[in-house]
């Protein structure tokens, strides 16, 4: 039968010929028809098996086989397999036929990380929803909120899934069709397909079998990872091949379907030894069935050493499985060649377990009674799709796999199929994860698949239901975190039985859990599968028992000693996985809690938290002590209860007490929250220093921004519900027992503080008042709404800094719904930042540096809602606060409500929810009054370590306990005489409004027996008892809180548990026995006779300064006791704040009012003036020697920086002498001063001498901006598709090189170099800060930096620095001329001497030699700068001339640099100069001092004086012909020069100083060459009617007087010249378009030749006024002309403004007109007879140019981004990995693209060089921004585009759409004009050429 090596045409015949046989026996007889098509039909399948066995079974030696062969092998048999399924047909006609029949209703596209794809949370139902690029754009979505974002792990496109999306969202092409449309498939078109698939599948199985070996450790060695390498590669086409067939639609998925999910094909075809298939395949030899034997052995091998079992194994344990699809025998033969470190999961740990030594942190194992033994360990797969996931997982999730298994998808019965097969190997994933060498990978394409199947909550639902699916995860993830466990150290560390997981494992630090942690999420946001976890009380149990292992983790002990040798960061993985594995979940399980009907799932939670709360206070054996110095920021277990508590009472109107334990567990639950807020202040108070950095880093991301909401909050709210239930008294004493205050508050003024140095005190104390502020005023689970507390977050963030949209977004807490990036009603979110802020567009800094868009809130929000309490809860960094203060303290001063400093505002509070009332009893508790009472005292007796920030908090809880006081005053104050009836030794209630006017007469302190408080004697009444209750009168005790708070606990405990207590308390107690060996503490009483309100307003006469500054004002007026807001006192400092209080007080109680009254009429002495001890006399003298050296410094600073200005105006003079010279138009010379420089290095001023010549500090670049100009006023656009195309051929710089190329070809080499100008590209330009410096101090001050190792950003080997006194960025020294101004004092500009004589002058002037000069210093640095300026722009932008090295290329480069620096000032200039004026960059042009040096150079080269131009424009030659014709290559033609060139040649090899008479005349003989240019320009354009006409117009105006004058005269003498040779000969061939309409009036004539002369005009101007100063004077546009020709005297003296001006009129001929037009022209005329076409083009020359633009982008940066991101690079053929397009001139490059690399330059930096010269403006694609590169260097500029709140999108993150910001893109271009990105872009960096 056919050969393995079969021909294309046999296969194809093959194929039809069984393709015929089977389909015929399918249509054929039906039942029982005729005998024979049965058995062709058998005959035929049975061949079809047999070849496709011999094609198909993999290649002998396996996978070991030689590549080459099995290369070979796996080609034939697919070709065999694709002519099987077409049976015979053309493959391609097959995939059409089949995609006939595709229903395609969903997209289903698959993608990899990295790939762009879209997301619309308007559109979307699932927060993963996600379409491909094209479904997006097909789609309506204009107006929702969407974004792009790149993909991370890889996903699908959801189009068409209506159980994903909104159906309004689906593009065109999947809108749903109905199943009628499609037809049914022929069932002969895919039967082949039925029967070879299964084969093919099986082949694929087998080669993965044979493929994997078990490695031999746990973790695969190198070795192992390439060997699967090797088998992925091996299996890449039969893979693809899967995938192409996927991707002919509906119909051959069913098909795929069908063959993966059927039972009996796997039974038939894997099981080996079957007894059935023997007798099947008995025609076969042994051989083969011995391999698939062995194939299946080595699965089961598999099987076992990934530590699972066949389910017969567990027969014995109750396996139900009975139809066994193996032999036992066969299993129990292959355990024996297991390996027996193979069973990875059990052995390694066993060992463990018998060794636990204490202290050690060794993992822990748990018995393992809690889980599913069946989930775990059991897998059996029953068809192939199962097992190909099954090695699908085991070779870690190959990529290619993957997308085939995702490409099935859209199949419904595969999705359900493929589903449960994902969920049955649960356990199995999580175990290859564990031991995966890329965990990261791995997870990615994990959540790639499962995102596709969980999302859909039908789907999730149904595996709920059928397969356990809850069960399955939350067994797994118990599993895998159980081997990480190490024992808790905290609280009791010998005898704890908690476990938690150690933070340090690899499991935590990389986030291996992450996948299954993110499966839990997505299945628990749908409600139907939340429900059933809520009522499921063994899942709860299971999962608070998960929770509890991240109870108390990453345990912090405070060092005391030394510092941490390595600080650990595990605490990144604590927070993440607190964050992840338990917050996220809890929201989760909390949004389906939202309404009353779901009460009960709330009870079931807080029921299986508190059991699991109490069973962890057991296990760590917390009795009512916590351990000091250790803190854990991992409290979930209080967090789930604290959250389900608030959900239950805000949303499902649950009586908070009947969830509530018992006082006991109240007490124990607030200790370990208390104990984080009161670590939280010891950090800030740097008492953890010794930690090192990372315990900051903590703090700081308990409160920041992402965790607060899952951390912070729920602690703040526990304390608030125990503080609400408990006893206040106790409340408050733990508080400050807990932040270690106690000792403080005395009214000793000394005392000893055991547990707390004295520098902590203060903080310490802030800490604990501020931290009673916040749970007294915080209402973010007591009742505010939701809306309430989004504006209070956005309030609170923006006070903060002005904030951009994005990061305000990310600042508020979200509830974080997990997957969502949905902020809770994100209209509301804009609703409410519109109500709160206003918008600041962005704006540009003169520095450069861009803004972008930023909130500010509005004035009304700084006056009622800034609320400094919930500015310090939000804060992660102090300076916060501080910034808060700041800038509510300017909008005071700004609006002019308050002028002094104020403080902090006090905000009224919303109200509080019935439920929390107890809260309020807080206020009202003695011990807090005691407090009170003793601060207020204390600060008034000035003690040590108080702060103005104490006084706040002080009166900000008084204030508080005012607006909340309870309304039993009234009852108090009819049984009056409060005071006499005084029981108690502090207080006689414990309302607030009472007992604020309590005068408390004497106190017994404990004190220092060196207090001064010993001294007195005590009043005989007093008793000395003491710490009993003594009834006199009116002595208070020493309170000791603590003493208090202990008498508290011990009646709970006894009540509770008699018995537990008295094994425990002597331990306890022991602690507080000993307070320390200080000096020994005695007894004192003091004397105070104070009330709280009396010691108020001292305190407000010692706030002001003055005495009795408080007077009540309701004395005047009775209007402030109506109880209304009164806005004069919202704002305010402390004396504010107490008439505040003051006035409340009054408010509410009669006899407040009155005792205020009395307290005011006695007029109190403020406070008894204090003896000044000599230790407080010594401060005080500081403090004033302080204040008077810091005046001292402010003087010293004013008068340096007044010098300094001074000296920058004179530094700024500078640079161009002639501007204060030239006013004095002097004729004498002897006045004329010489230049002065000041050197900013050394400071001496002095003249620049020869030598110790003086330098301008100056840039040199390479500049190609000039050769960007065009002669469209259009900018070009951006190409953004195919069409558009950008040429270089209409660019200033192609235009001059194709003109210069022209000439060369027919001309002389040393002429054409003369004739033109380079440096349109890498022309060299020159600036300058306008500094100078000594030469010599340069040097040093570069060797200087040399030495200096902190470089920033330049190289100094390249020569650059920056300027000593600017900083700006430079790399050379240009020497200043040393001299005398004489130039400029030779003004008279019209000389009495004749034309003929100055230009015989000129001449002989040439004719001097340029002698070289002697070696001086100056000269040496003119060389060395002369060389810098070559080296500065490359070798190609300098050689232009045919015989390489040539002196007439340096000739051309010297005076093209001279060029390029006119015309680029031209251009900052706008182009023309009608602004006159000095030049736009001031007096910072250096083009004085470059003439001199590029002068001295140009002397050296002499011009043979045959050639000197000057002699054919200023003479007549006598023989012309003769001359033409003696050299091969004829000389330029005079009328070709460029005659801009020539005036510099003329100019710069003249002997320096010039002359300004030299000069005019110089200009005049140029003028006329220019006029006539024009004219032929002119006469070559015209048609030949025009000519005729001009010709004969012209002819008749030759005789009059003016001819020479008259342009009509000289064009037409100029026609009739050209006339006589061939100049005109071409003509009318040419293209017509040439202007032939007759629009050539005369007056557009002279507009023509305004507009070709005007160019030379200006930049002769600008020539002139550096060389010998003088103002450019401004004008009008139209009048340029003849302003300029009059500044450079061309105009006649006759010359009235009254004429009509006709440029002609400038003329000045040296010769007779006629004759040397005639000379000039019989040049061109002779160049005619060779080359009649060139004789045009050349004299057709390009006058008009337009500025230099940067390319137009389009306003919508997605327009850039589709088109760009998937191109191609012209060069590699790939699509770039970062993609980059030059903005000025369109090309597209790789970016770094190591593809595109040429002689290790990368493609960017190449271009930079060949476009820009070195200086490149590139847009990458991915990223929106643009970056720099200039030079070696480069930099990030930003970003052109901003979405809609004006922000950058920097890499593209947020995916926002994008619009072009227009005046970012003119700054751009104005530096890039301007070459001002090294001074103002600051942040540079060296690029290596890798960009």
């Amino acid at each position: 039968m056919a050969g393995a090596g079969t021909s294309p045409r046999e296969k194809r015949s093959t194929a039809a010929r069984l393709k015929a046989a089977l389909s015929s026996s399918s249509s054929g007889g039906g039942g029982g028809g005729s005998g024979g098509p049965g058995a062709e039909e058998s005959e035929a399948s049975a061949e079809l098996q047999a070849l496709l066995e011999r094609v198909l079974s993999p290649a002998p030696g396996g996978v070991g086989g030689g590549v080459g062969v099995v290369g070979e092998a796996v080609s034939e048999a697919l070709a065999w397999c694709r002519c099987l399924l077409a049976g015979g047909e053309p493959w391609d006609g097959f995939v059409q036929a089949v995609r006939a029949y595709d229903p395609a209703t969903l997209c289903g596209l698959v993608w990899t990380a990295n790939f762009v794809a879209y997301r619309c949370r308007t559109c979307g139902i699932s927060p993963c929803m996600s379409l491909c690029a094209e479904c997006f754009h097909q789609g309506e979505h204009a107006g929702h909120d969407y974004n792009m974002f790149r993909s991370q792990a890889g996903g699908a496109c959801d189009c068409g899934d209506g159980n994903v999306m909104r159906e309004a969202g689906f593009c065109k092409r999947h809108r749903i069709k109905s199943s009628s449309e499609v037809p049914s498939v022929p069932k002969d078109l895919l039967i082949m397909s039925e029967l070879v698939l299964p084969q093919f599948i099986f082949c694929l199985i087998q080669y993965l079998r044979e493929g994997y070996t078990e490695p031999v450790l746990d973790l695969p060695s190198e070795k192992d990872i390439q060997k699967i390498l090797k088998v992925l590669q091996m299996l890449e086409p039969h893979i693809s091949f899967l995938e192409d067939l996927t991707k002919m639609g509906g119909a051959m998925r069913s098909v795929l379907t069908q063959v993966l999910t059927n039972q009996q094909f796997y039974k038939d075809l894997s099981s080996g030894g079957g007894e059935n298939a023997c007798a099947k395949k008995s025609r076969l030899g042994a051989g083969e069935n011995a391999c698939a034997k062995k194939s299946h052995e080595k699965y089961l091998i598999a099987l076992k050493g990934s530590g699972l079992t066949f389910p017969e194994e567990k027969l014995a344990s109750g396996g139900q499985e009975q139809g066994a699809a193996a032999s036992t025998s066969a299993v129990q033969g292959c355990a024996g060649a297991t390996p027996a470190s193979g069973q990875g999961d059990s052995s390694d740990e066993e060992d463990q377990d018998g060794t636990q030594g204490v202290g050690k942190r060794k993992r822990v194992k748990l018995s393992t009674t809690t889980k599913d033994q069946s989930i775990m360990d059991v897998l059996k797969h029953k068809c192939f799709l199962e097992e190909l996931l099954f090695w699908t997982i085991k070779y870690e999730f190959p990529q290619k796999m993957v997308t085939f298994l995702l490409n099935m998808l859209p199949d419904q019965d595969y999705k359900i199929a493929f589903t449960k097969t994902f969920v049955q190997h649960y356990a199995f994933i999580m175990k290859t994860l564990k031991k995966s060498h890329e965990s990261d990978t791995m997870s990615n394409r994990i959540v790639h698949i499962s995102v596709q199947l969980f999302s859909n909550e039908e789907l999730a639902r149904q595996v709920t239901e059928e397969c356990q699916l809850l069960d399955i995860m939350v067994t797994v993830l118990l599993y895998m975190m159980e081997s990480c466990l190490i024992k808790s150290e905290l609280q009791d560390e010998e005898n704890s039985l908690h476990v938690v997981v150690n933070c340090g494992e690899a499991l935590l630090k990389n986030n291996t859990y992450w996948p299954l942690v993110s499966d839990f999420i997505n299945i628990l946001s749908h409600q139907s599968v939340a429900k059933k976890f809520l009522e499921d009380h063994r899942l709860l149990v299971m999962w608070m028992n998960f929770v509890s292992f991240f109870q108390g983790m990453n345990l912090n002990k405070r060092e005391l000693n030394e510092h941490v040798e390595f600080e650990s960061q595990t605490y990144y993985a604590a927070f993440a996985a607190e964050l992840e594995a338990c917050a996220q979940p809890m929201w989760g399980l909390l949004s389906h809690c939202k309404v009353r009907e779901t009460q009960e799932y709330t009870r079931n939670v807080v029921k299986y938290c508190l059991e699991a709360l109490q069973d962890w206070f057991d296990a760590i054996n917390f009795v009512d002590e916590p351990t000091p110095n250790q803190v854990t920021f991992h409290l979930p277990l209080h967090r789930y209860y604290a959250m389900f508590l608030s959900k239950a009472v805000k949303c499902q109107e649950v009586d908070l007490d009947s969830l509530l334990p018992d006082q006991e567990m109240l007490m124990k639950l607030m200790v370990h929250p208390l104990q984080i807020q009161a670590s939280l202040s010891e950090i800030h108070s740097n008492m953890w220093v010794r930690n090192g950095l990372q315990i900051k880093g903590q703090a700081m991301t308990y409160v920041q921004s992402h965790f607060c909401n899952s951390m912070i909050d729920p602690d703040i709210y526990l304390l608030q519900v125990c503080a609400s239930r408990l006893d206040p008294d106790y409340f408050i004493s733990s508080v400050f027992e807990r932040f270690k205050v106690v000792d403080l508050l005395t009214m000793a003024s000394q005392h000893q503080n055991t547990v707390l140095d004295a520098e902590h005190e203060r903080s310490m104390l802030e800490g604990a008042l501020t931290f009673l502020v916040i749970l007294l005023s915080l209402r973010l689970h007591l009742g505010m709404t939701d809306d309430e507390i989004l504006r209070a977050e956005m309030v609170a963030q923006l006070c903060m800094n002005d904030r951009t949209h994005s990061s305000l977004l990310d600042l508020i807490p979200e509830n974080p719904n997990p997957k969502s990036g949905i902020v809770p009603g994100s209209l509301s979110f804009e609703s409410m930042l519109s109500a709160v802020a206003d918008f600041k567009a962005p704006v540009f800094e003169p520095g450069g540096s861009m803004q972008q868009g930023m909130y500010t809130p509005k004035a009304e929000v700084w006056d009622k809602e800034f609320d400094p309490v919930m500015v310090i809860l939000r804060t992660v960094y102090r300076r916060d606060v501080q910034s808060a203060m700041d800038r509510y303290t300017a909008f005071l001063k700004q609006s002019g409500k308050f002028h002094g400093n104020p403080w902090p505002p006090y905000k009224k509070r919303t109200h509080l929810h019935p439920s929390y009332k107890g809260l309020l009893r807080l206020l009202h508790c003695k011990t807090l009054h005691i407090v009170l009472f003793t601060l207020l005292y204390k600060i008034l007796m000035d003690h040590q370590n108080l702060s103005e920030h104490v006084l706040c908090m002080v009166l900000y809880l008084i204030e508080l306990g005012l607006e909340n006081s309870s309304e039993q005053e009234s009852e108090e104050e009819d049984s009056v005489g409060g005071q006499e009836r005084c029981h108690d030794s502090w207080f006689p209630g414990n309302n607030l409004v009472s007992n604020m006017r309590h005068f408390i007469n004497y106190v017994r302190v404990r004190v220092p027996e060196t207090a001064p408080e010993v001294k007195r004697e005590p009043p005989a009444s007093t008793s000395a008892d003491g710490f009993s209750a003594s009834q006199n009168s009116g002595t208070a005790q020493v309170f000791s809180l603590v003493a208090e708070r202990r008498k508290k606990f011990q009646e709970i405990i006894n009540r509770n548990t008699s018995e537990a207590s008295q094994a425990v308390r002597p331990k306890t107690s022991m602690k507080w026995s000993a307070p320390g060996t200080t000096p020994q503490l005695t007894n004192a009483i003091l004397e105070v006779k104070e009330s709280i309100l009396s010691l108020l307003v001292k305190l407000h006469h010692k706030l002001s300064g003055k005495q009795n500054s408080y007077y009540p004002p309701w004395l005047d007026d009775m209007e402030p006791l109506i109880p209304q807001e009164n806005p004069k006192y919202f704002h305010g400092d402390g004396m504010t704040a107490v008439e505040r209080i003051l006035l409340k007080a009054a408010l509410q109680s009669r006899l407040n009012k009155h005792i205020i009254e009395e307290i005011c009429r006695k007029v109190t002495p403020p406070v008894p003036p204090k003896k000044i001890s000599p230790a407080e006399k010594k401060t005080l003298d500081k403090e004033e020697r302080r204040q008077k050296a810091r005046e001292r410094q402010q003087k010293l600073l004013a008068e340096f920086a007044s010098r300094q200005k001074s000296f920058m105006e004179t530094a700024m003079d500078v640079e161009s002498p002639e501007a204060d010279i030239a006013m004095e138009i002097t004729t004498s010379e002897q006045h004329v001063p010489e230049a002065m420089y000041d050197c900013v290095i050394c400071g001496q001023s002095g003249p620049s001498t020869e030598e110790r010549p003086a330098g301008l500090v100056v840039l040199l670049q390479a500049s190609s901006v000039l050769g960007q100009c065009r002669n469209s006023t259009e900018p070009k656009k951006l190409p953004t598709s195919e069409k558009e195309q950008i040429y270089a051929r209409d660019t200033c710089a192609a235009v001059y090189e194709e003109r210069l190329a022209t000439l060369q070809k027919f001309f002389k080499d040393s002429s054409c170099l003369q004739s033109v100008s380079i440096g349109w590209e890498g022309g060299v330009y020159v600036q300058t800060c306008g500094h100078t410096l000594h030469i010599d101090c340069h040097k040093s001050y570069m060797e200087s930096l040399r030495n200096d190792q902190v470089l920033q950003g330049f190289s100094v080997d390249k020569g650059e620095f920056t300027c000593p006194l600017c900083r700006q960025f430079a790399n050379s020294v240009l020497p200043c001329y040393p001299g005398t101004n004489m130039e400029r004092s030779l003004w008279p500009c019209h000389s009495n001497k004749n034309m003929q004589d100055l230009i015989k002058e000129v001449e002989e002037l040439q004719e001097q030699l340029g002698t070289f000069p002697s070696e001086t210093n100056l000269s040496k640095e003119m060389e060395s700068v002369m060389k810098d300026i070559k080296s500065t722009t490359q070798k190609k932008y300098t050689d232009y001339s045919k015989t390489p090295g040539s002196p007439d290329n340096d000739f051309l480069f010297m005076y093209s640099v001279a060029r390029t620096n006119l015309e680029l000032e031209l251009v900052h200039r706008g182009g023309n100069l009608c602004q006159g004026g000095a030049s736009t960059a001031g007096k910072r042009s250096c083009l004085h001092q470059l003439f001199h040096v590029l002068a001295m150079h140009m002397r050296l080269y002499s011009i043979d004086s045959a050639y000197n131009p000057w002699k054919k424009l200023t003479q007549l030659m006598e023989d012309k012909n003769l001359q033409m014709c003696s050299e091969d290559q004829p000389e330029v033609p005079v009328l070709y020069r460029d005659v801009l060139s020539l005036l510099l040649i003329q100019i710069l090899t003249m002997p320096q100083p010039l002359h300004k008479e030299h000069f005019a005349c110089i200009i005049k003989v140029l003028f006329t060459l220019l006029y006539i240019q024009a004219l032929v320009a002119l006469s070559v354009k015209g048609s030949t009617d025009d000519r005729t006409t001009w010709m004969n117009s012209g002819a008749s105006k030759k005789n009059m007087s003016n001819a020479k004058t008259s342009h009509e005269a000289l064009l037409s003498h100029v026609i009739s010249e050209f006339s006589k040779g061939k100049v005109y000969d071409q003509e009318e061939t040419e293209d017509p378009a040439m202007d032939s309409n007759s629009a050539w009036c005369p007056h557009s004539i002279e507009t023509y030749l305004q507009q070709f002369c005007l160019p030379f005009l200006r930049i002769t101007s600008l020539l002139q006024h550096h060389l010998f100063g003088g103002e450019l004077p401004s004008c009008q546009e139209e009048e340029e002309f003849a302003v300029l020709a009059n500044c450079l005297g061309l105009l006649p003296s006759s010359f009235q403004a009254s004429h009509q001006f006709s440029s002609a009129s400038c003329l000045d001929w040296p010769v007779p007109a006629f004759d040397i037009i005639s000379q000039w022209c019989s040049e061109l005329v002779s160049f005619a007879e060779q080359h009649p076409k060139e004789v045009k083009i050349l004299s057709l020359q390009e006058s008009k140019w337009d500025l230099p633009r940067l390319l137009q982008l389009p306003e919508n940066y997605n327009t850039i981004f589709q088109y760009y991101h998937r191109k191609s690079c012209s060069v590699c053929t790939k699509v770039p990995k970062d993609p980059a397009v030059c903005l000025v001139c369109g090309t597209f490059v790789c970016l770094k693209g190591l593809c595109c690399k040429q002689q290790s330059y990368c493609e960017c930096v190449l271009h930079s060089q060949n476009c820009g010269a070195g200086t490149g403006i590139f847009l990458l694609i991915n990223a929106s921004v643009i970056i720099i590169i200039r030079g070696h260097r480069f930099c990030l500029w930003g970003s052109v585009y901003l979405d809609a709140h004006g922000e950058e999108d920097r890499d593209l993150r947020r995916g926002k759409p994008l619009y072009i910001c227009k005046e970012r893109y003119k700054v751009l271009e104005q530096q890039w004009i301007s070459h001002t990105f090294d001074h103002i872009n600051k942040r540079w960096g060296p690029h290596y050429n890798g960009l």
